[in-house]
Formats: C-alpha cells, sequence, structure tokens
C-alpha cells in the first residue's frame, strides 16, 4: 500500500499520536509519516505517507500552507498559544480596525520570524521545547519565511480571525505574537487550522474518527 491520507486531525492530538493511530489500522510493517507537524491544539489537514509515498515528505513539506487562525489580544502566552497560561497585558487598549489591518500587511512577503520558545527547531541537537520545558532561557534567531498574504477575516476585540497563505517553516503563533508586540498590545493564538497543503484541502480530508481498519485503504490516494 502506498499513497497519501488527507486525514483532518483533531484537536488534542499529537501528529505522532495521529501516525501511531493509522499505522496500527494497516498491514504490519507499513512505513507510514507524516509531511508536516500540526499543533496538538490545532486541526486540518496532516497528510499521512504510506509506504513508497514516505519518499515524498520533502517535496511536499515545500508546497504553500493555508491557515484559519484566531489571534487574542491584550495577553501573551509562554508557548504563544492556549497550551499554556495567559498572562494579561494591563495597558491593552482596543485597536481599531484599520491599524490590524496595517500592522498585519507588515508581516507578508520573505520575512525574518523568530521561532517560538516551545518548538521543534533543534539547539545543540536538543528539540527547543524539551530546553523551554527544562526551565532554560530560549531565545532562536529570526529565520527567513515567506507569507504570501493575511487577510483579515473577523475582528472583535481582543479576537482576531487571519486567513494566512505561507511557504514552509512559517509560524503561526510568531505571527499572532509579533503582531500582538507591534500594536503594543499583546497577542497569541487561541485557535488553528490547516486548511490546505498544496493539492490537499481540508474540505476533502478525512475525519480521524471515521477511520477503521476496513476503510483507511479506500482513503490512500495515489502519489501526488
Amino acid at each position: 500500500m502506498d499513497g497519501i491520507i488527507n486525514l483532518d486531525k483533531p484537536a488534542g492530538m499529537s501528529s505522532a499520536r495521529a501516525v501511531a493511530a493509522v499505522k496500527r489500522l494497516l498491514p504490519r510493517g507499513t512505513k507510514v509519516g507524516h509531511a508536516g507537524t500540526l499543533d496538538p491544539f490545532a486541526t486540518g489537514v496532516l497528510l499521512l505517507l504510506v509506504g513508497k509515498a514516505t519518499r515524498s515528505c520533502e517535496r511536499l513539506m515545500d508546497e504553500p500552507k493555508q491557515y484559519e487562525a484566531t489571534v487574542k489580544f491584550g495577553a501573551t502566552t509562554e508557548t504563544d498559544d492556549p497550551e499554556s497560561p495567559e498572562i494579561v497585558t494591563p495597558e491593552a487598549r482596543p485597536v481599531r480596525p484599520a491599524q490590524v489591518q496595517a500592522a498585519a500587511q507588515r508581516f507578508v512577503g520573505d520575512i525574518l520570524q523568530r521561532p517560538p520558545a516551545y518548538s521543534a527547531v533543534k539547539i545543540g541537537g536538543r528539540r527547543s521545547y524539551d530546553l523551554a520545558r527544562r526551565g532554560n532561557l530560549v531565545q532562536h534567531e529570526a529565520r527567513p519565511v515567506r507569507v504570501y498574504g493575511i487577510d483579515v477575516i473577523s475582528y472583535d476585540w481582543p479576537l482576531l480571525g487571519l486567513r494566512i497563505d505561507c511557504g514552509r517553516g512559517t509560524y503561526v503563533r510568531s505571527i499572532a505574537r509579533d503582531l500582538g508586540e507591534a500594536l503594543g498590545v499583546g497577542g497569541y493564538l487561541t485557535q488553528l487550522r490547516r486548511t490546505r497543503v498544496g493539492p490537499f484541502y481540508a474540505d476533502d480530508a478525512v475525519p480521524f474518527g471515521t477511520l477503521t481498519a476496513n476503510s483507511v485503504a479506500a482513503h490512500v490516494r495515489a502519489k501526488a
């Protein structure tokens, strides 16, 4: 069995757990991997690579991605997402929509972005999130990423809805954090859904809960 499963990952499940769960449904010894991690709290397109399709991992990770995200202004968290306690920004006041729109466009194009401290980026051979969880101060160097576009889809202070099209290595959590900093109010990501990876869309994705040993083979799509 060789191909790609366009999985709609549920919230609360790591990408590694999703891979392990699907692997148990496939014939013994079948190779399974994924093309691009989704944070546990995030939902949406997680491409599972089955058999010989695992060779396509790097190419698929280079495909453009689209996300729908909710940013909360007026507070921050250590993880830049809802996985850690909220830290309120006392001086934060509502920001006008025009200011939000203008600030968001500053993060479009080829930009330098600092990954979150709690991320899978390696420092000296160790994952950044492992170091951060042990109380070590983690400060990443900014690195180049490409953001094709950011559209404001809703705004009702303190919540901002965004649609973001971006390239490999872009952290939407960093966009939320940096946008809050640019506006002087703080911000963090409260919701994230990946709606597209290249030609694979969330509307066509298979809900995780519907996969069974009998149905999984029917959802394996030929290598793109």
